[in-house]
């Protein structure tokens, strides 16, 4: 049996005195889609955080690829995210300087790999071969997610997190781009983990799971 790419266990963050997530706990398999839900300020995004390797749980492990990551340095964290991780973050965090081009390759630089055949193919899917050249600024909300999104993808991350990605985009394009991340999964084995309130997205996952009051519940 392989081992998880991404495993939780017993993750609690407080903050200000007050318990965000409290003893949460989660397995992702290999190209595995999981939707997490959950009202609003019941602590997803700060999951979404934590998985990503961008917080650190006040206890509990996070273990990505097969590597328990507490232990690691801020080094190492940003090597797993760099080499194994990818992330559509809900505000986008498009560099204002960069085209949208340069934007989507940020994660190839970082990690000196270009491969602008998979660049090309991801604005063709995405439908932003045309907007390559320009700057955020000049994007609608739902060009900026879909350029986020590309950078997402651009190092064929083992693990794809997303933050509510079709939230400011009109139906036809969430389709499309919700379309698009389920077929790497079916492609890559890429693990999908969702964060969204939409429930209409639930027949698109293998699991669904639940956060309230900063528990986890399937």
């Amino acid at each position: 049996m392989t081992s998880p790419v991404l495993e939780a266990e017993g993750v609690s963050i407080d903050r200000g005195g007050q318990s965000v997530l409290d003893g949460v706990s989660l397995t992702v398999e290999a190209g595995e889609g999981v939707l997490v839900q959950g009202p609003s300020g019941s602590g997803k995004s700060t999951l979404f955080s934590v998985l990503g390797l961008l917080a650190t749980p006040n206890s509990g492990s996070v273990t990505v690829a097969g590597e328990e990551t507490s232990g690691l340095s801020e080094r190492g964290r940003a090597r797993l995210r760099r080499e194994v991780l990818g992330y559509v973050y809900q505000d986008f965090k498009l560099v204002p300087e960069l085209t949208a081009r340069e934007n989507a390759t940020l994660p190839q630089d970082h990690a000196g790999d270009r491969d602008e055949a998979w660049l090309d193919e991801l604005f063709d899917r995405l439908d932003i071969a045309e907007l390559g050249d320009l700057y955020p600024s000049a994007l609608s909300g739902g060009e900026k997610q879909r350029v986020a999104t590309a950078r997402a993808l651009a190092n064929k991350p083992i693990v794809l997190l997303a933050d509510e990605p079709a939230g400011h985009l009109d139906p036809d394009a969430a389709t499309s781009l919700l379309d698009l991340l389920q077929s790497l999964r079916s492609d890559f084995e890429t693990a999908l983990i969702v964060v969204s309130h939409d429930r209409s997205l639930v027949d698109r996952f293998d699991r669904v799971v639940r956060l309230e009051d900063g528990s986890l519940r399937e």
